[in-house]
Order: C-alpha cells, then sequence, then structure tokens
C-alpha cells in the first residue's frame, strides 16, 4: 500500500482500535517497558473517507507511518509493545479525548470538551481539522454524535488498554517505563546553515514525566551512534506523556521523536534503505532498556 490508497475497513468496529505485542513467554517476568506507537495506524473507516475533502495521499500524510514496524523486535527485549490501529486524523489517541475545536461541528459542544487548547487552535484536536501545510480534512461540519463514536469506539479501548499495561509493568518491576514512539516530517528536523539536522527529539516535559537518568540512557545511547538528538524542542511530549509520566508513583514516561528522513519516502510512505540500519540501531536502545532496573529510577 502506498501513500496514493486508503486500508479498507467500511465502518466503525470492523477493526479492533489497537494490537498488542506482548514478548515470548518468560521474556517480561520482571519487566518494566511499555512502548506505544499513538499515530502509526492506517485504517480510516468509511465515515471518514465519505466526508473528506482531501485524498488519501494528503491525509496519510499526517502518519508516524511504519513507526510500529520499527518496533517489530522490541518484544524480544522484554517489551510489551501497543499500537493504535485507527489512523490519527481518524481519532488522535495522543490527545485528550474531548479536545475538540467548535468550529469543526454543525452543533454545540458538551460543556466537558476542551475547546481552548493550543492543539485545537492548531486544528489538531482529538479529531483532526487540518493535516499537514494546513490542509482540512473535511467538506462539511461534523457532529458531536459522530466525534463521540470514534471516541468511544477507539480512544477509550486504546487508553483503558494501556493504562492496564502500565499498571501490570509496574507490578512486575517496582516501577514502568513507557516510551512513546512518534516520528517527525524531516524538515521538522532541518537546522541553520552549517549546523546537522536533529535526528531525533527526546521529549519528558523537561523534565517532569520521567527520571533524568532514563532521559540521559535513551540520548547517550542514541548519539554514541551518531544520531543527532534534541530535547523537548520542538516536541516536548504529548497527552500520553503528560497524563502517564508521574515518576514519583513509579511510572515514567518518555516520549521518543525519529525524523522519517531517517527511514522513510515521505511522499510514498515507502522505506528506504535507510529502514534496516534504523531498525538495528532501536534494538541497541531496547537493549539498555532492557538492562534497565526501572525501580531504581530516581
Amino acid at each position: 500500500m502506498d501513500a496514493g490508497d486508503f486500508s479498507t475497513p467500511t465502518g466503525i468496529g470492523i477493526e479492533p482500535p489497537f494490537e498488542i505485542r506482548r514478548p515470548p513467554q518468560g521474556a517480561a517476568a520482571r519487566s518494566g517497558l511499555v512502548f506505544a506507537s499513538p499515530h502509526s495506524g492506517r485504517h480510516y473507516p468509511s465515515d471518514m473517507r465519505a466526508s473528506a475533502r482531501l485524498g488519501a495521499a494528503a491525509i496519510r500524510s499526517s502518519e508516524d507511518a511504519l513507526v510500529d514496524q520499527l518496533l517489530d523486535g522490541a518484544p524480544r527485549y522484554g517489551c510489551t509493545v501497543i499500537a493504535a490501529r485507527y489512523a490519527r486524523a481518524y481519532v488522535d489517541v495522543n490527545r485528550e479525548p474531548y479536545e475538540l475545536d467548535p468550529a469543526m461541528f454543525e452543533d454545540d459542544l458538551p460543556e466537558f470538551a476542551r475547546a481552548r487548547t493550543a492543539r485545537v487552535a492548531a486544528g489538531l484536536g482529538s479529531i483532526a481539522r487540518l493535516v499537514a501545510e494546513g490542509r482540512e480534512i473535511y467538506d462539511r461540519k461534523l457532529t458531536f454524535a459522530e466525534a463521540n463514536r470514534r471516541i468511544q469506539a477507539v480512544h477509550q479501548p486504546y487508553h483503558q488498554a494501556l493504562a492496564r499495561l502500565v499498571d501490570e509493568a509496574r507490578a512486575r518491576a517496582g516501577a514502568a517505563v513507557l516510551i512513546d514512539w512518534h516520528s517527525m516530517p524531516g524538515a521538522a528536523g532541518q537546522s541553520g546553515p552549517g549546523r546537522r539536522s536533529v535526528d531525533m527529539v527526546l521529549g519528558d516535559r523537561f523534565g517532569s514525566t520521567c527520571s533524568a537518568a532514563l532521559t540521559e540512557l535513551v540520548e547517550r545511547q542514541l548519539t554514541g551512534m551518531g544520531y543527532v538528538v534534541a530535547r523537548n524542542a520542538p516536541y516536548a511530549g504529548g497527552y500520553t506523556t503528560e497524563a502517564y509520566g508521574r515518576p514519583a508513583a513509579g511510572v515514567h514516561a518518555l516520549q521518543v521523536e525519529i525524523s522519517r528522513a531517517l527511514y522513510l519516502d515521505e511522499t510514498t510512505l515507502v522505506p528506504t534503505s535507510g529502514f534496516a540500519r534504523l531498525e538495528g540501531d532501536l534494538e541497541r536502545v531496547f537493549q539498555a532498556l532492557a538492562d534497565l532496573d526501572p525501580a531504581g529510577l530516581r
């Protein structure tokens, strides 16, 4: 499937909202690692396609394409992986559930909706209004009932499952380490003249969502392999990092943004020759995380 194609589900409920990959039996006996890929989903149900003004290639530009596949090796290192199956343009599980833009809807939103956040203002609430380059997704206004169906069928089950996995990891290891994996457009990492582009961005909400030792470990591993790594700019961590990162309660959450230029043709969404190298390098990071004692993080 290339960027010009949609996958084939015809309605909500046809595809499960997420996939969970667990380690081989015994490999996770004491592991506190949970990996999440919230934006690599590529299912676009018919109710969205019927009301979209944009074609598949434009809408699919918002995917964190193939990030779930970059995590294929993680279970061998004791990591449990959860990957969203529905596209972020359909419902974004890395947003608060009712982070909604009133301008998108023909009826009034309930009072509990979060209508005045920076993400809503950017057109990127839990039901996105825009994709890359500020392009409007829909050719009509939606109803709150439509949004609510998506949230209840996809967003809520995803986070119920993620919270359960984090609780299980904390019970096993004394603390949980949640890594939320994303990709960013290659242009997002570009620097000024004479400076190398940023390959990856680590977001820990400026040190509030995980132990500094965790961020430093991941940064050290990546820079040791030659990657240029930034912290918290331009991505400091989204809803998942903010909502789950509670170091004092034994849950450490870190967001990792990977430049798509490292592994992907951003027009066709086809992996480049860099995919295999990146996949292998990430496995070295997985191994370093597997060797970490989560209960020892402070």
